[in-house]
């Protein structure tokens, strides 16, 4: 009914987000002689900020075109090389002309960044895709909208997600380096290790996770309690919902974006209303690149996708209340993950000190749980001054946690590739 309820309402507010784009338009016409008066941009900001809150966010592209390579712009081309009724794996790769030109080398490691599922588009991480392929090739799950997905397709459970992560693997074609930020922490460690268990020839070189609940137990923030302290049976009756048409999806049970975005945004509420209240001020003061930044980050923000309910339940379950990974008590279709079976693995993890999402501590875990991945193949670091978002995003991302994590996958490059 929630899900209706949602659909119903932004269809009732599209009068309101017509004559508000209507208006937008008017005061920011170059033909109307009041544009540019003090009225005129007030009444312009208005109409933006009203448009923008009736309004829907689709999926955002990529729009990763060029990355700067010794200096020298290099052209980056997208192709999807697998797929499912649930992802696009996007292979994103330097154009090989620009490279040469560039003096770089053409033969670099290849990584896989897993994507959260978590309600974000993958797109989330363009810049953490976009700092990588400065020195790799890179491959990142592009998940879909579970809303999109007939219902025909079937289920997609934790134990399939951890089979996506494991064929992806294998289709790269080569012993890749995993990069986990955030939600797949757990499933991309547990695909190791079975990929291990079974000496799998393209089991990864490395795996780094970056803020991400590997035991969820350490350090709990406000999320970790919350799942804890409701009972199961409370996110069954309150979170999951039934897709409505005309969606491709409809009559699947789903956990909604909006739900996930609402919960995340309530528990900031002031401080987003203070950035809207500034990028309405930055718009009557005429301040357009303050004002596209604000844009450019609630684009992204703002454009959720829906989760299928039996992977949210049983992440709820088996990451947040029962912490089976890190109590080595998961089971993938009867089979025991063991994460001991890593032996040729690197791991890193990456943490924020600020993250109010993944406590300092949750994601380390991961090093005592793979106790025989030799000790130089271990790697742990923190970084000051970041929250969450910025463990994988950002200035201090790009210049002081991938430096790090890129030396760390050349290491363990260079001993995968040893005979």
């Amino acid at each position: 009914m929630l899900y209706a309820v949602h659909e119903a309402a932004y269809y009732s507010a599209t009068p309101v987000r017509l004559a508000s784009q209507f208006a937008r338009d008017f005061w920011s016409s170059p033909f109307n002689p009041a544009a540019a008066s003090r009225l005129g941009r007030t009444l312009f900001a208005a109409a933006d900020v009203t448009a923008n809150m009736t309004r829907r966010y689709g999926k955002p592209a990529w729009g990763i075109d060029s990355v700067e390579v010794n200096g020298r712009p290099v052209r980056v081309h997208m192709e999807t090389a697998w797929r499912s009724p649930w992802v696009k794996m996007r292979r994103f790769w330097r154009d090989p002309a620009d490279l040469r030109a560039a003096g770089a080398v053409l033969d670099t490691p290849a990584v896989l960044v897993v994507a959260p599922l978590s309600g974000h588009y993958a797109t989330l991480l363009r810049g953490t895709v976009q700092t990588f392929l400065q020195d790799h090739d890179v491959y990142v799950t592009d998940w879909l909208n579970a809303r999109d997905v007939p219902i025909v397709e079937g289920r997609f459970d934790f134990n399939d997600y951890i089979d996506h992560v494991a064929t992806m693997l294998r289709e790269i074609g080569r012993r890749a380096h995993v990069v986990a930020v955030c939600q797949p922490g757990p499933p991309a460690l547990a695909a190791s290790a079975l990929m291990a268990q079974d000496d799998d020839p393209l089991r990864p070189a490395s795996i780094t996770l970056m803020g991400s609940p590997i035991d969820a137990r350490l350090a709990p923030t406000v999320t970790n309690i919350l799942a804890e302290e409701r009972p199961f049976s409370w996110f069954e009756s309150n979170m999951i919902y039934s897709v409505p048409p005309p969606y491709g999806g409809a009559m699947r049970r789903v956990y909604p974006g909006f739900v996930q975005l609402y919960s995340f945004m309530s528990m900031n509420a002031e401080k987003h209303q203070e950035a809207h209240k500034r990028y309405f001020n930055h718009l009557v003061i005429g301040d357009g690149d303050s004002a596209d930044k604000h844009r450019e980050f609630y684009d992204e923000y703002l454009s959720v996708l829906d989760l299928t309910e039996e992977f949210y339940l049983q992440t709820v379950d088996v990451v947040f209340q029962r912490y089976l990974l890190a109590k080595g008590e998961l089971d993938h279709r009867g089979r025991r993950v063991d994460l001991g079976a890593m032996r040729d693995i690197g791991v890193m993890t990456v943490e924020g000190e600020k993250d109010d999402i993944s406590g300092v501590g949750q994601t380390q875990a991961a090093h005592a749980l793979t106790p025989n991945v030799p000790d130089d193949r271990h790697e742990l670091y923190v970084q000051p001054g970041v929250g969450h978002y910025g463990v994988f995003n950002g200035r201090r991302f790009a210049e002081e946690i991938y430096p790090r994590v890129r030396d760390f996958i050349a290491r363990n490059e260079a001993v995968s590739a040893a005979p």
